[in-house]
């Protein structure tokens, strides 16, 4: 198949919507459903993402992809009985692809609703009976086993994106897109990912382990398939801030903190506990939970039995002052010390970044203030 029509553009008024090869055959098997155009522009993206994790890491990876970024993104790190009762995961016999996948989800739940799920290996049943309960519009994997094809067929009665990628395809080494009539033309970004980057290390504190080299490595790639500018923040494996698209650096180091912030509170005892009413749908409850964490649960009856415990600024304060051992990967130099005194605020010990601002020595000041570790990578990730 050379080409593919699309139900439509990046809004239904673009009609006209395809891809197509100019030379061989797509790489793409639609396997149920029809694709839409920012469906794949977050399915193309996805797969580059969880593929290069994949071979940089040697572990089963996955995304949660939102609009042309990840909402999450992470490798098969075993999760513990919290992070399972957090993920909605603890009546799931659970397997590397499908640990991987609830982490990526995990990240930002809210964000991930609706999400375009890109998995780096077969997408096996323990994945798809997790996705049968979660809101998800599409996905992309190398293969299905019959049993995951047959129930994800059934979800979104019978309109479940489904789609097929050749784990073998590479694609040209030049790419194109049209802006205003224009033709850009440039080289495909193919830099490799991994612990060579971490050796220039300008920072009083030169200690790093195998875990968190892994960890810049997940930062690193996330950022890679992320619209610019853009920061995130990573622990155990997996995505759990990321801060997309903003202009100013120290705004997607603020979101993307923030996101992770709202990641470690939901694994406190009073939101782990919270008397949801019977019947209620695990999206219904991430949205509750957002509503506990920010205080605006005036109707409360329609969401709890009974009205929950009131959590305070205060208690929210120090329980994130236990969040540690975070990395952060930012796409571009940091300007300003200021990116780092907020990530320290939410449990940043390391951080990779490209350096070469003017500021470096301010920068590097603030991190040894903390006694955080720093790499300068020497790459730029800007992605558009």
């Amino acid at each position: 198949m050379k080409e593919l029509e699309l139900k439509y553009g990046c809004n239904p008024n673009q009609t006209g919507a395809r891809i197509f090869m100019d030379n061989g055959e797509l790489p793409l098997e639609i396997l149920n459903h029809k694709p839409g155009y920012i469906n794949l522009l977050d399915a193309f993206n996805a797969w580059q993402l969880v593929k290069e994790l994949k071979e940089a890491t040697g572990l089963a990876s996955a995304t949660s992809f939102k609009h042309v970024s990840p909402a999450g993104a992470a490798v098969a790190e075993p999760l513990d009985d919290v992070l399972k009762k957090a993920y909605f995961a603890e009546n799931i016999e659970l397997t590397d692809v499908s640990t991987a996948y609830i982490r990526a989800r995990g990240a930002d739940r809210v964000a991930s609703y609706g999400d375009l799920i890109a998995l780096s290996d077969e997408c096996d049943e323990s994945t798809a009976l997790y996705l049968k309960t979660e809101n998800s519009d599409g996905i992309i994997a190398p293969s299905y086993s019959d049993k995951a094809l047959e129930i994800l067929k059934t979800k979104r009665n019978g309109t479940y994106l489904i789609m097929k990628i050749d784990k073998d395809y590479e694609p040209r080494l030049i790419e194109r897109k049209d802006v205003y009539g224009i033709t850009f033309e440039q080289s495909r970004n193919n830099i490799k990912i991994d612990k060579s980057l971490f050796e220039n290390i300008p920072t009083n504190n030169k200690s790093v382990t195998d875990k968190v080299i892994r960890d810049m490595i997940v930062a690193l790639i996330t950022l890679k398939y992320t619209q610019s500018n853009s920061v995130c923040y990573v622990k155990d494996g997996q995505a759990i801030g990321v801060g997309a698209g903003q202009q100013a650096r120290l705004h997607c180091t603020r979101v993307a903190g923030n996101k992770a912030d709202l990641w470690y509170l939901r694994g406190h005892e009073k939101v782990l506990n919270l008397p949801f009413i019977d019947g209620m749908r695990n999206l219904e409850k991430d949205n509750a939970i957002d509503a506990y964490l920010f205080d605006v649960y005036d109707d409360w009856e329609n969401l709890f039995k009974y009205k929950p415990e009131p959590f305070s600024a205060e208690e929210k304060a120090n329980w994130i002052k236990n969040m540690n051992e975070v990395v952060l990967g930012s796409d571009a130099f940091f300007p300003f010390g200021d990116n780092v005194e907020r990530a320290y605020k939410s449990g940043v010990k390391y951080i990779a970044q490209p350096g070469g601002s003017i500021r470096d020595d301010n920068v590097i000041d603030v991190c040894n203030k903390y006694g955080i570790f720093m790499a300068f990578t020497g790459i730029r990730l800007f992605h558009h």
